[in-house]
């Protein structure tokens, strides 16, 4: 089923917060098999991190797909199946600690899959990317920061594009004061680990298995298997033609203690300002 605010609509790059999403997902708390419409501005925050997100699939990305904040260094979401279109910077925004780790996911026409926030202050993230189909980015698959220690881990990256513009891995200089300077990209010690025979551009993807069993760090452990090219396509249309109606999937949504919340219209939060939260 499709999911979206009926008070708001997408404003583009214009920074809002937790307000102006349709689901906050708490700590320990799933949120699977739902779709994201376009009406809204910050899609699903899960402002306290710990969150498993499965098979969501966003319609059209407006600000951010997926904000994670807050947690501690021990803190760990995982992002699996699903996927996100239209999106003009970031799909996946990470601004707390801890680590991400995002799998089989679908990326069609984006800036940014993932994104260390590079002005929240000194936060050492970690990510992990694997079995992940990306058509047409424009900037990279993941962005992280070097002067904060990231890491980033990639296996078994599909990319379709006729443009070369973009990066697998880049890396800037984070900053509290302004905005982060661009570095450099490509294969940088714990910085950004894969292989380049990980990398796979222009290839026909319905040969894909699972992610390679050659990875450069032992935190690339996935053994998801990666949809054909035709089944991944024949997946994420059929997900976002169905914006209009139930998908065949039920929508679950829990936690520990209470369940995600679906957010129907506005209210205040102190996380809800423009802040250093909200990266470029």
């Amino acid at each position: 089923k499709t999911y979206q605010r009926s008070d708001i609509t997408c404003e583009g790059q214009e920074e809002s917060g937790s307000s102006t999403a349709v689901f906050l997902v708490e700590a320990g708390g799933t949120l699977k098999n739902v779709i994201i419409g376009a009406d809204q501005m910050e899609g699903v925050h899960c402002d306290d991190h710990d969150c498993t997100i499965e098979n969501v699939w966003w319609d059209d990305v407006c600000e951010d797909a997926l904000s994670i904040k807050g947690g501690s260094a021990s803190s760990v979401s995982t992002v699996t199946g699903g996927g996100a279109r239209n999106a003009d910077d970031k799909v996946i925004q990470h601004n707390g600690y801890g680590t991400v780790k995002i799998d089989g996911f679908y990326a069609d026409t984006f800036g940014k899959l993932y994104r260390s926030c590079g002005t929240c202050g000194d936060k050492q993230r970690f990510v992990t990317v694997s079995n992940v189909y990306a058509v047409n980015p424009s900037v990279s698959i993941v962005t992280v920061n070097e002067n904060y220690g990231d890491e980033a881990t990639l296996s078994n990256i599909w990319i379709s594009s006729d443009d070369d513009g973009y990066a697998v891995c880049a890396w800037s200089e984070g900053s509290e004061d302004g905005e982060p300077t661009e570095l450099g990209d490509g294969i940088k010690d714990s910085l950004c680990q894969y292989l380049e025979s990980d990398i796979h551009v222009n290839e026909d993807v319905s040969t894909a298995t699972s992610t390679s069993t050659n990875s450069t760090t032992p935190t690339s452990t996935s053994t998801t298997t990666l949809s054909s090219a035709s089944s991944t396509q024949e997946m994420s249309t059929s997900s976002y033609n169905a914006t209009t109606q139930e998908s065949t999937d039920s929508t679950e949504t829990s936690a520990p203690s209470t369940s995600s919340k679906s957010k129907t219209g506005s209210h205040d939060d102190d996380d809800d300002k423009k802040s250093s939260d909200n990266d470029d």
